[in-house]
């Protein structure tokens, strides 16, 4: 009985009561969704990391939710969350094996044997530098260094100016040029992080 009254409930509703604090509701939103968005995130990533990016979905979007504003629906939100966040765990897979390629060919000489120590840690760094950002530098930084977007297209994305995301991009180069000044050698050679 209870499954029958919880289909009946649209999304936009159990959002609504969401915001208020809900836990049913959120779990009812949960339910509903998790099996979906694990079978999405498969297209991108392995399965386990497809269900990681789920439930930090899942999780941030009932930390936060008394501050979201949802243009479509909870679904179409969840929905492309997962999947940016699949394609940031992909992205910085592949900026990893930049920072690993970059240091046997640029640094051969220097490192016989690369230390893949440094390797993790650089990527550690990069990625912690990165989650420090304020939000909306970090979203059109990745972008567009990641996503290979055009400041064009991520303005059209974000509804701003590409003005706006000029700015962004630059105050996200900036700091990350600062929290990451003892690596701007090697990460020079990566291009386009700095």
């Amino acid at each position: 009985m209870l499954s029958k009254i919880t289909d009946i409930i649209t999304d936009e509703v159990l959002f609504e009561k969401i915001q208020a604090g809900d836990v049913k509701a959120f779990d009812v939103l949960f339910m509903r969704y998790y099996p979906l968005l694990c079978a999405y995130a498969k297209q991108f990533v392995d399965f386990d990391d497809g269900q990681e990016i789920v439930q930090d979905v899942m999780v941030w979007f009932w930390e936060n939710s008394s501050m979201q504003v949802i243009e479509s629906s909870p679904k179409n939100y969840l929905f492309r969350a997962v999947k940016n966040r699949c394609l940031t765990l992909i992205n910085r897979n592949e900026l990893k094996q930049r920072v690993v390629s970059s240091m046997y060919e640029n640094q051969q000489s220097q490192y016989e044997d690369p230390d893949f120590y440094i390797v993790e840690e650089l990527t550690r760094n990069i990625e912690n530098a990165l989650s420090r950002l304020p939000e909306t530098y970090r979203e059109a930084f990745e972008m567009n260094r990641f996503q290979s977007m055009t400041y064009n297209e991520i303005a059209e994305k974000l509804n701003v100016s590409s003005k706006t995301v000029d700015y962004r991009i630059q105050q996200a180069l900036k700091l990350l040029r600062v929290e990451l000044k003892d690596y701007l050698p090697l990460l020079m050679a990566l291009v386009r992080i700095v």
